[in-house]
């Protein structure tokens, strides 16, 4: 039997556009329910999405 490897899920490896990005931002502030901490989250995903100039 062989053994499942998992890996840790990155979101900010899934967003690739400005348009994923805004959507994805859209979503999280629907679901903060004013859960500041949950919106710092959202917003470092997005920061680390971005390309580095």
């Amino acid at each position: 039997m062989s053994k499942t490897v998992t890996t840790r899920y990155d979101v900010a490896e899934h967003l690739r556009t400005p348009e994923e990005m805004a959507a994805y931002f859209q979503a999280c502030l629907e679901e903060a329910d004013g859960d500041a901490a949950f919106i710092a989250k959202a917003l470092g995903d997005i920061a680390r999405a971005r390309p580095l100039a």
